[in-house]
């Protein structure tokens, strides 16, 4: 059996101006992990309205809550680095900081991840939101871009732009780290050799605030970085091991002898 240790969840959350959103989360995300060894981890992305305040006086108040601020914004894949760096949790949930990802998703998305891992093949529970809440624009140019990047990639997963994902932190400290690199994390853990599961998720309104990731601007990076991801995935050749083979035996013919001339080491 595992050590209880090693079911403990960091829950981390990007968030840029989110000041009207923070708290709201916050509830929510408590109540969802009732029950559950977990920690939520914030992080700012150099937020100009009140998120830093708000996050700095929640934290005073919970033993729960840990806050991270860049100086500067870097961007949502960073600030998701920085608090996967930062957690204390063998799993990690990542989910978006604009309330419209429903924290009450994550415990089942943990349950499906643990039925589906194996030894030495990571998993990625991946959110596919249903019935999405976004205008007509953000829809079409996110049906197209999936259906480009599946088509180039394989990842076979319907609905990557998803903020609600779950995976080990070991395994997301293995992948290639770079900026938008939460938008192709199932491609790069099938090149790892895991395993993908795309969840049904929720799908939630925003209800204060507005967006802060652009339409058109995800579409330029988003081209880039898709050469760049497929440039990764015809780079690597992974290996496959053989199961059963030990280094004895592949060792020298002579390494028996030389062990059995050792002499003996004699504690005192």
């Amino acid at each position: 059996m595992e050590h209880a240790a090693n079911h403990r969840i960091a829950i981390v959350v990007p968030v840029h101006n989110e000041a009207a959103n923070i708290e709201p989360l916050l509830r929510e995300i408590r109540a969802a992990m009732q029950g559950f060894d977990y920690e939520i981890v914030y992080v700012d992305d150099g937020s100009s309205d009140a998120s830093a305040a708000i996050l700095a006086a929640q934290a005073l108040l919970t033993t729960d809550l840990r806050v991270i601020r860049h100086r500067a914004s870097c961007g949502q894949s960073a600030a998701i680095i920085t608090g996967v760096r930062a957690a204390d949790a063998t799993w990690i949930a990542t989910l978006d900081g604009d309330g419209q990802n429903d924290p009450a998703d994550i415990p089942a998305m943990f349950e499906a991840a643990r039925r589906e891992e194996r030894p030495g093949a990571p998993v990625l529970v991946a959110g596919h939101r249903q019935r999405r809440q976004d205008d007509a624009i953000k829809l079409l140019s996110s049906r197209i871009a999936n259906k480009v990047r599946a088509s180039l990639l394989g990842d076979a997963t319907p609905d990557t732009g998803c903020g609600l994902k779950l995976f080990r932190r070991e395994t997301f400290m293995s992948l290639p780290q770079f900026d938008h690199m939460h938008r192709f994390l199932p491609a790069l853990v099938i090149r790892a050799g895991g395993v993908v599961i795309s969840h049904p998720v929720r799908h939630r309104p925003r209800q204060a605030g507005a967006s802060h990731y652009g339409t058109w601007g995800r579409l330029k990076v988003g081209i880039v970085d898709l050469a760049g991801v497929a440039w990764l995935q015809r780079r690597w050749n992974r290996p496959d091991i053989m199961i059963g083979v030990t280094a004895q035996s592949h060792a020298p013919a002579d390494v028996d002898e030389r062990i059995a001339a050792r002499p003996l080491e004699h504690s005192h």
